[in-house]
């Protein structure tokens, strides 16, 4: 009986690894996450920063973020430790499954402002800012939930000054999340969750 449970052990991690390392990363988690709708995938290490906030810095923002990447090219970035790059959550467009890449702890470095970033959770949304396709009923209902799940547990008010597009970060030269994210219904939804 111990040796069909170690061969059916092996087996399994046999078949794990032949899935492609995003994938792998969506699928094998199991960790806690901070958000209870969201499953880990967790970033590289290289590609954020340790941190005790709320304690050492207040979560004052919420930055909303088109990735321009399909969701696993983008959880594949986050995992590269050469990319220098991270946001705390990446959601789905076609059914609004939520990944979490950082705890909320620690800092994301997804606003290209050091200021921002250690005072943000970032959400990255699949699809690209001239696809308005990508924005689905699905997305801006499951990011509307996280946000406002976000902004409770950090005590952030739920407005345009406080949940903010990648574009309004002092500095950025990015558009995202672009002329066709629906910032009226996505509030809206925030404050409906």
């Amino acid at each position: 009986m111990h040796r069909r449970r170690i061969l059916q052990g092996a087996a399994v991690t046999a078949a794990a690894a032949l899935l492609p390392a995003s994938v792998r990363a969506v699928a094998a988690s199991t960790a806690e996450t901070d958000y209870p709708g969201a499953n880990w995938a967790p970033a590289s290490t290289s590609n954020y920063t340790v941190s005790t906030r709320p304690s050492a810095y207040p979560v004052d923002f919420v930055v909303i973020h088109v990735t321009q990447e399909t969701f696993n090219e983008t959880i594949g970035i986050f995992q590269n430790p050469a990319k220098k790059v991270s946001a705390h959550y990446v959601v789905r467009s076609g059914d609004g499954y939520v990944a979490q890449c950082v705890r909320e702890r620690d800092i994301g470095w997804h606003a290209g402002n050091w200021d921002y970033n250690t005072r943000s959770i970032g959400i990255e949304h699949e699809g690209w800012v001239d696809q308005p396709a990508y924005f689905t009923d699905a997305m801006y209902e499951r990011s509307a939930k996280l946000t406002a799940d976000i902004c409770d547990r950090h005590g952030i008010t739920k407005d345009r000054a406080h949940i903010i597009g990648h574009h309004q970060v002092p500095g950025s030269d990015h558009t995202d999340p672009g002329a066709h994210w629906d910032w009226v219904r996505y509030i809206r939804l925030v404050n409906l969750a």
